[in-house]
Order: structure tokens, then sequence, then C-alpha cells
């Protein structure tokens, strides 16, 4: 199995200083199993423990988890602080930005640059600054496997994870023409 560079350095800060979601789980912070967080994600490091994740959650790289707002602190004297809580089964997108007091519900998709300040509910797909119900999460599902069926797939030997080659990497660009694929 190759490893990028990236990978290599993120797991030998791992081992000099210690997983930091177990450093967080020790200080406070839940969250569940199944848990992905993808490079350069931010949970709030100085209120970590006012956040929550469920099960089966991916966190996108770039992702920004805030449990406080610092804008209070010169004229009040005082941040502000709020719990967040993100459900089971929820995916938010590279670079978007969870703010302080948020919820989202269980099966959830946050779409990649959007800022969440409101909650959003169960099983829907929401998107944009702020973020807003796009609509339901079935129908998004609906509609890509329907794509599915048109549109080229690809298996695990198509990943980074599985040494994926320069042939198979040209094969999946020339497959896709100018339009999309999948990839498990």
């Amino acid at each position: 199995m190759r490893r990028t560079l990236g990978q290599i350095a993120r797991k030998l800060v791992r081992l000099l200083m210690g997983d930091p979601i177990e450093r967080m789980r020790r200080g406070g912070l839940e969250v569940g199993s199944n848990f992905s967080m993808q490079p350069e994600v931010i949970i709030d490091p100085s209120h970590y423990w006012h956040i929550s994740i469920g099960d089966s959650v991916t966190l996108a790289p770039r992702v920004l988890i805030l449990a406080h707002d610092a804008s209070t602190k010169r004229p009040l004297n005082y941040a502000r602080i709020a719990k967040v809580r993100i459900g089971d089964r929820v995916f938010v997108g590279a670079g978007s930005i969870v703010l302080p007091g948020v919820s989202i519900g269980d099966n959830a998709i946050i779409g990649a640059g959007s800022v969440v300040s409101r909650d959003i509910p169960s099983d829907v797909v929401a998107a944009g600054n702020p973020a807003q119900v796009i609509g339901p999460i079935e129908d998004f599902l609906a509609r890509q496997r329907k794509q599915m069926e048109t549109h080229p797939c690809f298996g695990e030997e198509y990943t980074l994870r599985q040494g994926v080659s320069l042939g198979m990497k040209q094969e999946m660009n020339e497959r896709m023409g100018d339009g999309i694929g999948y990839v498990v």
C-alpha cells in the first residue's frame, strides 16, 4: 500500500503528540463510532467539550466546527459559547463551517462550502451560506442512483488507498469524458 507524504506526516504527528481526537475525547468531546475526519478539519480547540458528534459521521477536508464566538469578548469581556450537536450518519462537505449552537439532524448531507448557522433537520440535504434545506435526502439519493445507471462506476482499485495507477487514472478521465462518475 502506497502512502502519500501527507499521510505519513499525519501518522508521525499522531505518534509524537497522540491522536488529537482521543485527547479531545478525554477532555469531553463526544464522538460516536465509525467517525471519519479528513485532513485539515478543525474541531474548536478551545471549547471542544461542548461538541457532540454521532455515529458514522464524515467531516470532509477543511471543515471547521466552532462552539464559541469571540466577537463579544472585547466589548462584553465574555465570549459566547453554545453546544453543537451533529447527529448520526451525517456528511459535512469540504470547507463547511458549523457555528455555535447548531444541531444537524441524523442522515443529513451538508454541501461543500456551507455555513451552518441554524439547525438542520434530519433526512435532508442542505447547502449554502447560510445553509438552507435543498430537499429530502431520499430525493437526492434517488437522483444519484439513476445517474449511476448511465455513468461510469469505479471500484476500490481506483482509489489512492489501493494505489490507483497512472493508467487507471487516465482511464477514469476518459470514461467520464466531460461528465461525472462514481467511485467506491
